[in-house]
C-alpha cells in the first residue's frame, strides 16, 4: 500500500492572541486560530469574501516564537499536518472531536507595525517535536539579491 500524505499549507492572519501554556513536564504549547480568506464572484457577479477559520497547535521552540512574536492580526505562513483528537465530555459523557493543524514550520510575514511581529521582516522557524532549536532561514527577499550594478549581464552569461 502506498504511503499517504498529510500536509497543510496556510497563509492567513491570527484571529486573536495565541494561548500559551506549559505542560507538567515543561513543554510549551501554543494554540491559536488562523483566518484564511478567499474572494469569489457570487451568482449575481458581485465579489464575496469567504473566511475559513483553522485551529492550530505548536510545540516547544515554535510555541515560544509564537509567544514572543505573534499576536492578533499577525500574518503567518504555516506548514503542518492535520490531526483529529477525541475525548469523552466530562459532563455529558458524549464523545467529542477536534481537528487541528500541528505546526511543523512557521514563517512570520510583515515587519514591525504590519502585524508580523518580527522586527527584521520575516523569519522561518521549524518546529517539529523532535527539534528544540529553530531552523532560521530568510524568506525569498529582493534585499538579499546581490547588486550587479553596471556589469552588463547578457543572456550569454546564463548557463542554461
Amino acid at each position: 500500500m502506498a504511503k499517504g500524505v498529510n500536509k497543510v499549507l496556510l497563509l492567513g492572519n491570527l484571529g486573536k492572541d495565541p494561548e500559551i501554556r506549559t505542560t507538567p513536564n515543561g513543554m510549551t504549547v501554543a494554540t491559536f486560530s488562523l483566518a484564511t480568506a478567499e474572494r469569489a464572484k457570487d451568482s449575481t457577479g458581485n465579489w464575496v469574501d469567504k473566511t475559513e477559520w483553522h485551529n492550530l497547535v505548536a510545540f516547544q521552540r515554535t510555541a515560544e516564537i509564537i509567544r514572543d512574536y505573534v499576536k492578533k492580526g499577525s500574518q503567518v505562513f504555516i506548514e503542518g499536518k492535520l490531526q483529529t483528537r477525541s475525548w469523552d465530555d466530562k459532563t455529558s459523557g458524549e464523545k467529542k472531536y477536534r481537528t487541528e493543524i500541528l505546526v511543523n514550520e512557521l514563517t512570520l510575514l510583515g515587519g514591525r507595525g504590519e502585524g508580523g511581529g518580527s522586527s527584521s521582516g520575516s523569519g522561518s522557524y521549524s518546529g517539529s517535536r523532535s527539534s528544540s532549536a529553530p531552523a532560521t532561514s530568510s524568506s525569498a527577499s529582493y534585499a538579499s539579491t546581490p547588486d550587479y550594478g553596471d556589469q552588463q549581464i547578457t543572456d550569454d552569461d546564463i548557463p542554461f
